[in-house]
């Protein structure tokens, strides 16, 4: 696709694959390694690059995660700047020795001398019909490890800027776009830079801050139309990425409003919404409330499965209760 400056309709997926090609293109040392990505990715994200680049450059690898890291940590330390596909983030902690003992911390280590500008891609979140070995949102425990950056787009939009921005980065990333948005689909204009660890203000208001990030910034935007219907106008943040967050923006945020919501899908207990609440309580005392998934697995059956999905409906609720 030849670039232009004006948006183009695209799906999640597309925007990936765009950004993953004008990245190809603009530096030779870019390039991808993990399983069938030269037939384009299992959700198409690599769709069309083996074609263009060469099997040298997308390269297909046998199934083991830890190689595939491992493989994409010595690429890097030896100056290449290596796309890691995991397939999903469940699959992804077959390699974690790799990433959280080796990338994460060998700058820190080595002063300085070596730098792993590795992407590590792994979908998250819920995966219909997909059970509890494919639907987990482990997006904490990246962002508790000291060394890794974390990204969390929603919109195909921010995908290929933040996937642009990732691949540009000099430290490793983990990269978590959501599985059932693939197919998303909005104009993107390949001009819009995004720099890593700037949120996005996608409603303002003075009622409610709410923050989320991924797919569930889509339920809470349902639910902040919800609410406006009712005179409740809320300011919807999503954080886009976790690590580094953006702490100034959601802070004076809170400080207007005075009451903080934090949304997610992955399991409440523990998760990274307690380190924005806990951040914004000591900052600015606001009223705060938590909400995300019970602490279970991910069930197959449907009526399981929705156990475990936090929707517009609970999120108005969760806004009322703060609001009143």
């Amino acid at each position: 696709m030849a670039l232009t400056t004006a948006p183009v309709d695209m799906s999640y997926a597309e925007a990936a694959a765009l950004a993953v090609q004008r990245e190809m293109e603009a530096d030779p040392k870019v390039v991808v390694i993990g399983e069938d990505v030269g037939r384009g990715g299992i959700f198409g994200q690599y769709k069309g690059l083996q074609q263009r680049f060469g099997d040298q450059r997308v390269i297909d690898t046998p199934i083991s995660e830890a190689a595939i890291m491992g493989a994409g940590v010595g690429m890097a330390l030896a100056g290449l700047r290596p796309v890691v596909e995991m397939r999903v983030v469940d699959f992804a902690l077959c390699g974690m020795d790799e990433l959280v003992n080796q990338a994460a911390k060998n700058r820190f280590m080595f002063g300085g001398q070596g730098r792993v500008p590795l992407v590590a891609r792994m979908p998250g979140g819920i995966w219909d019909a997909s059970a509890a070995q494919h639907s987990q949102s482990l997006e904490a425990w990246f962002a508790h490890m000291p060394g890794l950056v974390v990204v969390c787009p929603s919109t195909p939009q921010d995908n290929h800027a933040l996937l642009r921005a990732a691949m540009q980065c000099g430290d490793p990333v983990v990269y978590i776009e959501h599985k059932a948005l693939w197919g998303l689909r909005e104009p993107v204009d390949e001009t819009v830079t995004i720099p890593l660890g700037q949120a996005a203000r996608l409603r303002e208001g003075t009622a409610l801050t709410l923050v989320s990030w991924g797919k569930q910034v889509h339920a809470c935007a349902e639910a902040c139309a919800a609410l406006a219907d009712q005179g409740i106008a809320i300011d919807l943040i999503d954080l886009r990425t976790l690590w580094p967050w953006d702490r100034e923006t959601v802070l004076e945020s809170c400080g207007r409003t005075q009451r903080l919501l934090v949304v997610h899908e992955a399991v409440q207990a523990a998760g990274f919404g307690a380190e924005i609440a806990a951040t914004a309580a000591e900052a600015t005392g606001c009223r705060i409330a938590r909400l995300g998934a019970p602490r279970i697995p991910v069930g197959y059956a449907a009526v399981l499965e929705a156990q475990s999905r936090v929707g517009a409906e609970a999120i108005s609720a969760a806004a009322r209760r703060l609001v009143d």
